[in-house]
């Protein structure tokens, strides 16, 4: 049996029925990440007592009768209850496939989730899985020590000489939010980041409001001045915690201290006994700095794949056709769904 759900109570029970989840699964994540005109769902398949869950975002494609899908930023992909290695997944994508037709949906994009199993599996002859990057992890399972151990010498000398001129927070008022706010976004500006990440004040009040997963908001405060000179969010759910966003003061630059705001969460994320911390990779899945600066926690790494799947292939074509506008090179040609590209 394969359904869609759309309504908070039957999304989160479902997710909560599964082996294991992240906060990228969650009905209140969605609604808080969507952008105009996405229609957040889950799709719910049950075969005796096992169970498969995928969050999409549905959306309408522009000029046609057609939708496709896509999924939320982050590393969401499918979730399953009692899968094990020996499952045959061929009715389960026999009906899925059926469903992406019945409505209408043309294409299918997601992100998926390097820690969570069976994920490959559910789509293996659904279009094609890509390896994209790495993403960088520090093992929560290990001894605070152990964790330590595997930092590049310098941050751990960076690290010590933050604390002894910051002092860390976690925010809890609508003050410290603003802060935080303000931060985030300068930050944004020095990197030139797209218009889609601005988020407005609702969608840091959704996360951190939410009761299906912890957001955790920490800054970090120049001891001599007073001022808050960085501050990083966190999100918490099942056995992972999540470096999710951060920002710092120009003022601050020179001793930046989302690197001692990550080395705080490490410790508080082992004393609460979560198993993965994922610092994510590099921009657009690159190797670039902002991976290495990332690699200097650890050396643990996972593969970041996506997947992608051209339902009809026909219509395909042809809505790629209908964009005039579309010059062929090889970024475009990578770009999925190619209708889309440049939007």
């Amino acid at each position: 049996m394969i359904e869609i759900i759309r309504d908070k109570k039957n999304w989160n029970n479902l997710v909560k029925r599964c082996d294991l989840a992240d906060f990228y699964h969650t009905y209140d994540y969605h609604h808080a990440a969507k952008a105009k005109g996405e229609e957040p769902v889950l799709i719910y398949y049950s075969e005796h007592n096992r169970i498969i869950v995928l969050p999409l975002l549905f959306r309408n494609i522009e000029y046609s009768l057609y939708k496709d899908a896509t999924s939320v930023y982050g590393y969401p992909g499918p979730i399953t209850k009692n899968i094990t290695s020996d499952f045959d997944y061929r009715v389960f994508q026999k009906e899925l496939h059926q469903l992406f037709l019945e409505q209408n949906i043309i294409s299918v994009f997601s992100r998926l989730n390097a820690f969570i199993p069976h994920q490959e599996n559910c789509l293996l002859h659904l279009g094609q899985v890509e390896t994209l990057g790495r993403v960088v992890y520090i093992d929560l399972t290990k001894t605070l020590d152990k964790q330590c151990s595997f930092y590049q010498k310098r941050l751990r000398t960076y690290i010590n000489k933050s604390r002894t001129i910051y002092s860390i927070k976690k925010a809890d008022t609508l003050a410290d939010l603003e802060t935080f706010i303000a931060l985030y976004h300068e930050n944004m500006k020095r990197v030139n980041a797209k218009e889609e990440y601005f988020f407005e004040k609702k969608y840091f009040l959704d996360l951190l409001n939410s009761q299906d997963f912890e957001t955790e908001m920490l800054l970090a405060t120049h001891k001599k001045t007073g001022k808050v000179a960085g501050g990083a969010m966190f999100t918490k759910k099942d056995a992972f915690v999540q470096y999710h966003l951060s920002g710092t003061s120009e003022r601050y630059l020179d001793l930046n201290p989302v690197k001692l705001l990550i080395d705080e969460m490490r410790i508080r994320g082992t004393k609460e006994n979560y198993s993965y911390f994922n610092l994510g990779g590099g921009l657009g899945s690159k190797e670039d700095s902002l991976f290495y600066f990332k690699s200097g926690f650890s050396k643990n790494s996972r593969s970041f794949k996506v997947w992608k799947y051209m339902v009809n292939q026909n219509i395909y074509e042809d809505l790629c056709q209908q964009r005039k506008n579309i010059r062929y090179c090889e970024k475009t040609l990578q770009y999925f769904p190619r209708y889309r590209v440049n939007k």
